[in-house]
């Protein structure tokens, strides 16, 4: 690397925050480059292999990818249409079992009102309104529909001041069914009387238009963005680890790192936790009561994963997702307690060729605090001891006997499994406590909850899930917004549009 080179803009992290981002930029003739700390790129669509298969570690279903909505819209534009995608059920893309009851969230408007009115007969008005309702959210976003701004903002400030919980309970007074609404909480790790209504919605709104697995893996997208950044002349640089952010007395000027020394940018941008990015700065530039303000912020929870191989052509394959609850009342999830875990999980079948007849793995997933694992905070990836290990095989145990009772026989069908924690997240993601989503958005705290992508340097900016929000589509949408600090809004917007012409 020459050292003398000034880039225009450096992007800190190779999650799909940075990447888009470079992608953008790159494209748009600014000279970019992106510094990962670690050997893989991706962030969370990172995958690695064990037992002879790949495991995805963050990416698991994407929504909105039928042609002509939104995230085929962007994936068209960012050059992924050439990411192979396997469909879920029609009827079942979710199914949600409470208190060993199943309940099915289907595709399409119409679809998802009468497969739920199957079991709610006489709350089909309920659901109408509902459908209604979080469409109005949803269409109600010009950027999550990729379109203009007109002098409005991206989010109806409405939706950020009402929770997920109040919303459900307006449009339908069955409190079994307004779990069952609330039934996909781990999709974005709800929390009771806190999670804006937004947020909700447009999670759910894009995924009732469609929803698709990746198949073999989410690194793809990582690794056709990489390729794309680099022929628009951008570079992406692993095992480079970022120390401290630089700055002269009005702006940043670069970043020093562990193994390449001083690089030098005209601008920066963070795509790691806010709190991460403010550890990296030494500078009165930026106050100390915003550094506080960002280090108290509430992250989400975290999870633990068992990583599973099964036997050759033994378990069919499932084309929903699994979400379950002991009990009816979802909500408790967050807060759980240890002496009783688990209470819920997510289980996921892997797709790793179109349409397949039988599973070659699958993911299961349930909450965890970070509490569970502070112990061995200060240990490092591989030397965290017996205890550790022991721990992990019991959580995992309790996970799969849970697993067993919904889907019986299915342990002896098992070859292999492997197991992941909040403090692997951590390392790997570098989140802090490993949160699965980043800060909390608070409906009672919108503003306090709220991290812009300007900070108080002119010419350092944050992008990633803490930005907008998190998922795919949401991590894409942040990454346009601070983008639009160097291009304008409107000027990508109608890039998007012009590509899908």
């Amino acid at each position: 690397m020459n050292n003398r080179h000034i880039y225009d803009v450096l992007i800190i992290g190779s999650g799909l925050g940075g990447l888009v981002c470079a992608y953008i930029l790159s494209k748009n003739g600014y000279k970019v480059a992106v510094l990962e700390k670690h050997t893989q790129i991706g962030g969370c669509l990172q995958t690695f292999k064990r037992f002879g298969v790949k495991f995805d570690t963050g990416m698991h279903y994407i929504g909105s990818m039928e042609e002509g909505q939104s995230l085929y819209k962007l994936f068209k534009y960012l050059g992924l249409l050439n990411v192979p995608l396997n469909k879920l059920d029609p009827n079942a893309y979710d199914i949600i079992s409470i208190a060993g009851e199943n309940y099915q969230y289907a595709m399409g408007k119409e679809n998802f009102i009468e497969t739920l009115a199957k079991a709610f007969p006489k709350r089909r008005n309920d659901l109408k309104t509902y459908m209604q309702r979080i469409s109005e959210v949803a269409g109600a976003s010009p950027l999550y529909n990729l379109r203009p701004i007109k002098g409005i903002p991206v989010i109806n400030p409405d939706y950020i001041k009402i929770s997920v919980n109040d919303f459900i309970a307006s449009v339908t007074s069955d409190e079994k069914l307004q779990n069952v609404l609330a039934g996909n909480l781990p999709s974005y790790a709800g929390i009771k009387d806190k999670t804006p209504t937004y947020i909700y919605a447009l999670i759910n709104a894009f995924y009732i238009q469609s929803a698709f697995r990746i198949i073999n893996g989410s690194d793809k997208i990582a690794h056709s963005l990489a390729e794309s950044i680099r022929s628009f002349g951008g570079e992406i640089y692993t095992s480079t680890e970022v120390t401290e952010i630089l700055f002269d007395n009005k702006k940043a000027t670069g970043v020093q790192t562990r193994k390449k020394g001083i690089i030098e940018a005209k601008n920066i941008i963070a795509n790691i936790h806010p709190e991460a990015t403010i550890n990296l700065i030494n500078t009165p530039l930026i106050r100390n009561v915003y550094k506080e303000r960002i280090r108290s912020l509430e992250n989400t929870i975290s999870n633990f994963t068992v990583y599973i191989k099964f036997k050759e052509n033994k378990v069919p394959y499932l084309n929903s997702n699994f979400y379950y609850y002991d009990n009816e009342n979802v909500w408790g999830i967050n807060d759980y307690d240890p002496s009783q875990y688990p209470q819920n999980y997510l289980f996921m079948h892997q797709c790793h060729v179109g349409n397949p007849t039988y599973a070659e793995s699958a993911e299961l997933i349930g909450y965890m605090k970070y509490d569970e694992v502070r112990k061995w905070e200060n240990t490092s990836i591989g030397r965290r001891g017996e205890d550790y290990k022991a721990f992990k095989e019991i959580k995992a145990q309790q996970l799969l006997q849970k697993l067993e009772k919904s889907f019986p026989n299915i342990l002896s069908d098992i070859e292999a499994y492997e197991t992941s924690t909040p403090l692997t997240y951590r390392d790997y993601t570098a989140t802090k406590e490993g949160t699965m989503y980043g800060i909390v958005r608070d409906k009672n705290f919108p503003v306090q909850t709220l991290v812009s992508q300007r900070t108080k340097v002119p010419n350092l900016f944050m992008t990633g899930q803490n930005i907008n929000s998190h998922g795919i589509l949401g991590v894409s949408i942040g990454a346009i917004i601070t983008c639009a600090e160097f291009l304008g809004v409107n000027y990508i917007i109608e890039q998007i549009q012009k590509a899908n012409q």
